[in-house]
């Protein structure tokens, strides 16, 4: 049998969700089996975002359980820096979370699937007057960002029967990977969004700094 080792925050998102996902639930306080969750493993939304773009960015994942729906970053000790049991994020990747929580928050499957340009249209002046997105846009209608996100968020919907369009929102989760419990981090520092830490000790499960990805 072939042995697949794997290295990275990637390489350790995937492992996390693979092999240890009921710990991840634990700690969110979520009693969903894993066997009736729905994942996105390093969904895209596009790489080249920025002033007058719509793209912005991957996640390294999307969780789903029928009662909430997980946005999720990753960070590896041996990659990013804790201080004093914090890790900050980019603004880049802080903005992520606000604009998927936006298309989530105004995405209504039966309403506009099958067709983004009524989205667009209905939406645009709402998404570039938040004070947020002023200089970003809409995804246009049929790009593939714009057919990515419409079958994201209608997967999501349909999982989490839970989630309202009104009042649904999504929480932000760091999984910080960490080969030393002295090393665990508390806060995530993220301009105004609320982030949850759920801390992951790799320390037995590598190789190096590889981890194996056999399943």
């Amino acid at each position: 049998m072939n042995e697949i080792l794997g290295y990275g925050e990637d390489a350790f998102t995937f492992w996390a969700l693979k092999r240890r996902l009921s710990e991840i639930l634990k700690d969110l306080h979520d009693q969903t089996e894993p066997s009736d969750c729905l994942i996105f493993f390093r969904p895209s939304f596009g790489r080249r975002g920025g002033r007058g773009r719509a793209e912005f960015g991957e996640f390294d994942a999307i969780l789903a359980s029928p009662q909430n729906i997980y946005l999720i970053e990753s960070k590896w000790d041996n990659l990013s820096e804790n201080k004093n049991e914090q890790i900050e994020l980019i603004d880049e990747e802080v903005l992520r979370h606000k604009i998927f929580s936006w298309y989530l928050r105004n995405w209504d499957a039966q309403k506009y699937s099958g067709d983004w340009q009524k989205f667009k249209i209905d939406f645009e002046s709402n998404f570039t007057g938040t004070k947020n997105f002023s200089d970003r846009k809409i995804a246009p209608a049929g790009s593939r960002l714009a057919k990515n996100l419409e079958f994201v968020l209608n997967k999501l919907q349909e999982h989490c029967k839970r989630y309202s369009c009104e009042y649904g929102k999504p929480r932000n989760i760091l999984l910080y990977f960490h080969g030393n419990k002295s090393e665990e981090i508390k806060r995530v520092a993220a301009g105004d969004l609320n982030f949850e830490v759920v801390n992951i000790d790799y320390s037995e499960y590598t190789s190096g700094n590889f981890i194996t990805l056999d399943c």
